[in-house]
């Protein structure tokens, strides 16, 4: 396991990442959270009745990266799609209450806009309602999205590329992206190889050996799998993050970096790995070394799963957590 870097050189690193010029390119959402307590079940059906006393809506999906970016003191622009509709509206608003620039959100004509509504009752999900389309985008669409990518990239420290496999993303985007000094990747399995030549890839355990074809159940299977996407991408790292094991961070000149969860209570994983790529792009965009960017993703993982719903970590809530860390 890599050694744990102090708090006070965290909070300088931190310190150093905020500033940076961050596009944010794929899959954005509208997350709708219904919040109520359950005190008896319907005669209707067997299902809980509950009422409902609180209703929010938040950014999710590439929304939730851009916002942990905002969180940590980046500057965000923010390249997606919409639909013409209610819900794309309010997205546009979310970004702009958020402070992104969203110039290069364009409406989507034959699509609504993504939008998850979950019902949540004593701090349990009770059940998701998902509006989306994944079909790949028009050629007329995909070519005005490739323009803002262009224009977006031009002066950026870093790109993000957020596939939830909605059908946004597609290889002429990634490669309209990847003029950029560091361009890091949150793949689903499915699209794995569009994302060829990025500089980091992280993955998922589960969604690293749906990739690959190895199942990780042990070290020698885990470092298997690293090998196979760095030889399968070209690119310069792979972070694969593991849950309550940690993360495990391979590099292609023979690097391996390994860190261990920290979180002190886990009470929910959603967006983890959006504050995860978030944290480790921004470090890279300051030149930070990859093993110590590890380690400071690591640490804003385990502050957001301490919260319910999406969530992002500011630097002191990752501060403060690594002074916990080495007080425990």
């Amino acid at each position: 396991m890599a050694e744990v870097i102090a708090a006070p050189r965290a909070a300088e690193l931190l310190g150093r990442m905020a500033g940076r010029r961050v596009v944010v390119i794929g899959d954005v959402m509208i997350d709708e959270w219904i919040w109520g307590d359950v005190s008896r079940i319907s005669p209707e059906a067997p299902v809980p009745v509950v009422a409902v006393r609180d209703h929010s809506f938040t950014l999710g999906g590439a929304g939730n990266v851009a916002n942990n970016l905002r969180a940590l003191g980046a500057r965000v622009a923010f390249v997606g799609g919409v639909g013409d509709d209610a819900e794309g509206a309010r997205l546009r608003a979310l970004f702009d209450d958020l402070g992104v620039d969203a110039r290069g959100v364009v409406t989507l004509s034959d699509r609504p806009t993504t939008r998850k509504t979950r019902i949540v009752a004593h701090n349990q999900q009770v059940v998701r309602a998902d509006w989306e389309s994944a079909a790949p985008l028009r050629d007329d669409d995909r070519a005005r999205v490739v323009g803002h990518v262009r224009e977006a990239v031009r002066d950026a420290d870093a790109v993000v590329l957020s596939d939830y496999a909605k059908g946004f993303l597609h290889r002429q985007i990634v490669d309209a992206a990847l003029t950029a000094p560091v361009v890091v990747a949150d793949p689903k399995p499915a699209n794995l190889t569009m994302f060829n030549g990025v500089t980091c890839i992280a993955p998922n355990a589960a969604e690293a050996a749906r990739a690959t074809g190895i199942a990780v159940v042990d070290d020698d299977s885990l470092q298997r799998c690293g090998a196979a996407l760095l030889a399968m991408l070209g690119c310069r790292y792979v972070l694969i993050t593991r849950g309550e094991h940690g993360m495990a961070l391979f590099g292609a000149q023979g690097e391996r970096v390994d860190v261990a969860a920290v979180a002190r209570t886990v009470y929910d994983v959603s967006g983890a790995g959006d504050t995860v790529v978030a944290v480790l792009t921004l470090a890279l965009a300051a030149k930070i070394p990859a093993e110590i960017a590890t380690q400071l993703a690591n640490f804003a993982a385990g502050a957001v799963v301490e919260k319910l719903g999406t969530a992002t970590a500011a630097p002191a809530e990752i501060v403060a957590l690594m002074e916990h860390d080495r007080e425990a």
